[in-house]
């Protein structure tokens, strides 16, 4: 797609990925009942763009919100949560809402979410206009986060990655993937990618989960995703890439040594959470070699970062573990 937001980037700048220069995008105060708007997951839709965001109110309650933008920077983002109506269940109970992301699958946009169910799993939703919304089966038993849908079918079944987990801040965290016939009932689940070693990449040592919908490129499915280290001043949250084959995306072809993108800036290092970019979304042209990646900061409010998508690509391969 074309007119997807955009800078060049700065002179000094020798990194693959760099920051919008007026971030964060969306303060924590961005509608009147939040007290943070992160985390969130954005996609092309009509003459601009579209978004499910994450915005805890000031009772620390975790819902997701629809929101709307002309240019991908300044959004209007509804004062109301989102109201799912029955999908392919009449089973849509549901304690918390968070971390959305976003894709269009066919004829309709899907949406995953880590729901509360005994417990935090993955939620799913459709919708055709993000104006009424069609909640469906939970993918997976809890307890599971981080689940995340690629843009298209995989030998003709659905396919979604995801990171099973615990019940509170999990001190642990590999990606696997599950197939689906029909979006509801889930399996041959495999294993993606792990942890890496503390001595290899300390980075991404801890805990890893699928960032934003995985990108088709020459070299295969270009993955953005976070990894943690556990640091003596709390989880660390990074931005990294992989590259996975294209039929098997199970497979990992590359996978970034270094990470991309990390807290530095005050917005990221300072928050309710402090040190945490976690990316959620990303837009993309191919025929333009642009990127616009989004992300969460310090579980406080919402950035974006952009990267020419063959210097990622290159990056990771030349960088690979």
């Amino acid at each position: 797609m074309k007119n997807i937001p955009w800078q060049e980037k700065p002179e000094n700048c020798r990194d693959v990925l760099w920051r919008h220069s007026e971030n964060p995008i969306i303060d924590r105060y961005a509608i009147p009942t939040s007290n943070s708007i992160f985390n969130s997951a954005v996609v092309p839709f009509e003459d601009g763009f579209a978004g499910v965001f994450r915005c805890d109110n000031k009772a620390v309650q975790m819902n997701i919100f629809a929101g709307f933008s002309k240019d991908g920077i300044n959004w209007d983002i509804n004062h109301e949560p989102i109201e799912m109506q029955a999908g392919n269940t009449q089973m849509i109970d549901s304690d918390y809402k968070y971390d959305p992301r976003v894709t269009f699958i066919e004829d309709r946009y899907w949406i995953t979410w880590c729901n509360g169910y005994h417990g935090p799993t993955i939620g799913i939703a459709y919708t055709f206009d993000f104006k009424e919304f069609f909640q469906c089966e939970n993918a997976f038993l809890p307890f599971n986060r981080n689940g995340v849908l690629f843009p298209t079918k995989i030998n003709g079944k659905y396919a979604m990655l995801s990171r099973p987990s615990d019940n509170g801040h999990t001190p642990f965290g590999d990606i696997y993937i599950s197939y689906s016939p029909d979006m509801k009932y889930w399996g041959e689940h495999r294993c993606v990618m792990k942890v890496a070693p503390f001595e290899k990449s300390a980075w991404q040592c801890t805990k890893i989960g699928a960032g934003p919908v995985p990108i088709l490129t020459d070299e295969g499915w270009l993955l953005f995703y976070h990894g943690v280290i556990a640091t003596c001043n709390g989880f660390r949250y990074s931005v990294g890439a992989a590259i996975l084959d294209e039929n098997e995306p199970d497979k990992v072809k590359y996978r970034s040594q270094p990470y991309l993108l990390a807290p530095a800036e005050l917005y990221e290092m300072t928050g309710d959470v402090p040190n945490v970019v976690f990316p959620c979304a990303a837009l993309h042209s191919h025929e333009e070699d642009k990127l616009a990646l989004y992300y969460g900061a310090a579980d406080t409010c919402t950035g974006v970062a952009y990267g020419k998508i063959s210097e990622i690509v290159d990056f990771v391969k030349n960088n690979s573990l």
